[in-house]
């Protein structure tokens, strides 16, 4: 409840808040529009980025265990049968 509050009075002080205790939906609705229009985007920055992890490296290549792709395997069973 604190942080909400909080936030509030950001954008308008206590007494202000006030006027939208007895506004329809609608009306509130269109009021907070043209109010979000008004905010400069540019105070509040977006969290710095991380740099990209590196790429894994590929193991290198042992001749004596070569790598066998599985639906290779498969299909060669399956001619078997």
């Amino acid at each position: 409840m604190c942080r909400k509050y909080e936030g509030m009075m950001v954008g308008l002080p206590a007494q202000d808040w006030v006027l939208f205790q007895d506004m329809k939906v609608k009306d509130l609705a269109d009021c907070l529009r043209q109010l979000a229009a008004k905010v400069c985007l540019e105070k509040f920055r977006k969290a710095p980025t991380r740099p990209k992890k590196k790429p894994k490296q590929k193991p290198p290549y042992d001749p004596n265990h070569p790598h066998v792709a599985t639906a290779r395997l498969l299909a060669e069973r399956r001619n078997k049968e």
